[in-house]
């Protein structure tokens, strides 16, 4: 197909098509002329990818390239996903001195016996939001981190079981790097849809 159609089928502009290109983002195309390209639904695939880790997972296009390049690379899939959790917006790092964030997390990783690199941009992430806990006088949230740490689990577990779907090397590491920075936001959608619906089972007015 040629670039017109490659937009149409996509749903990117023929200008973004042409600025991934120049950012390598998209695989090379069949040349049948010097001016002219032929595409195919691995170039509609492509598009569709990186416009969801663009307009979904928030990522900048030089964050997508690093994204991409992992997921392709011949890599142990524990280390593309690392990659991608590095690569979502918002990630942390831990602070330089120890505070009760750190210390909380670190405590419910050994009472989970998770094994969790240093690095995991997830650590940084949870001990700032315990340091707001209780910097604004909330402390008794912090009861609820063996459920939140229990749910995670199951999450996680979920997330991985959709690897074993996938049909090929490329594919489960595409899934892997997708399925990291698209699952917090799924995952968000739903804990808000779920928080409206319980909150109406327990506090909605009783109607007479």
């Amino acid at each position: 197909m040629k670039m017109s159609e490659l937009s149409e089928c996509s749903g990117v502009s023929v200008a973004s098509i042409k600025f991934y290109q120049r950012e390598e983002l998209l695989p090379e195309a069949e040349r049948t002329s010097p001016n002219q390209a032929r595409y195919d639904s691995n170039h509609v695939d492509r598009l569709r990818l990186i416009r969801a880790l663009v307009d979904v997972g928030g990522l900048s296009v030089a964050t997508v390239r690093e994204v991409l390049a992992a997921a392709e690379a011949d890599i142990p899939l524990d280390w593309a996903m690392g990659v991608a959790q590095h690569a979502i917006p918002g990630s942390v790092e831990l602070p330089v001195e120890s505070t009760r964030g750190v210390a909380e997390i670190d405590r419910v990783t050994e009472e989970m016996g998770w094994t969790v690199s240093a690095d995991n941009p997830g650590r940084g992430m949870a001990a700032r939001v315990i340091d707001s806990y209780v910097q604004l006088d909330h402390e008794e949230l912090l009861s609820v981190l063996p459920a939140y740490s229990a749910a995670a689990v199951m999450v996680a577990r979920t997330d991985l079981a959709s690897i074993a779907l996938q049909p090929s090397r490329l594919r489960v590491s595409e899934t892997v790097v997708v399925g990291t920075v698209l699952g917090d936001s799924l995952f968000a959608g739903l804990r808000r849809m779920a928080q409206e619906d319980e909150a109406h089972r327990q506090y909605a007015p009783v109607q007479a």
